[in-house]
């Protein structure tokens, strides 16, 4: 499990190896606000715990982007990692089947690749929809496709604990908390990847 990094005005920004989080502290650019006292690393010199949530003594700006890029990653936890199509989750699909990315109404009949003409189809039904319109062949869509919001999305991607998640609701508030959680119940084997929408910014504070 890795290390919340928060902003010095609390704002959560990634996570961080918990390696990454240590040379933080020991260079006095970040305080440690929770630790893993069950987590113990060794120096020459001294016993330290493993710290859970970061905080940086020094704002880092951080650009917004107001509208986020579709990708696998970030589809696939809008839907939950579950065909859109089926309602199969990704854990019960067979042998050679996987998620992928299916476009409502199809590129070649002018469909374009934006959120709300996108959803996640595992393969079979992917090349049972084709070139077609779902209603045109008997499938239905179990969620009508929309734009997801960009905090949730980012966090979605995400594994963080239960006392690193207060943090989150603390900044962003209880709703956005929520539907985490639901992300997470939809997929406890999603891994922590994907984290690199903030984390280059810390280089700033090196």
């Amino acid at each position: 499990m890795g290390c919340l990094a928060l902003n010095a005005s609390y704002e959560p920004l990634t996570i961080l190896p918990v390696e990454r989080a240590l040379r933080l502290v020991f260079d006095r650019k970040a305080e440690v606000l929770e630790e893993d006292d069950a987590r113990i690393f060794r120096s020459a010199k001294e016993r330290v715990a493993a710290p859970l949530v970061i905080r940086l003594k020094r704002f880092v700006h951080v650009p917004r982007r107001f509208r986020r890029q579709v990708t696998n990653t970030f589809l696939f936890a809008r839907d939950g990692y579950r065909c859109q199509y089926c309602g199969r989750h990704k854990g019960q699909l067979r042998g050679r089947e996987f998620l992928t990315r299916d476009h409502i109404l199809p590129i070649s009949r002018g469909g374009l690749n934006t959120w709300d003409n996108v959803a996640t189809a595992c393969s079979g039904c992917n090349n049972r929809k084709a070139s077609h319109l779902p209603e045109e062949i008997g499938m239905h869509l179990l969620h009508k496709p929309k734009e997801p919001n960009y905090v949730e999305l980012v966090w979605a991607v995400r594994r963080v604990t239960v006392v690193q998640a207060k943090y989150i609701a603390m900044f962003y508030g209880e709703e956005v908390l929520a539907a985490l959680l639901k992300h997470s119940d939809d997929d406890h084997a999603h891994s922590q990847t994907h984290s690199h929408d903030h984390a280059r910014h810390l280089a700033l504070v090196d």
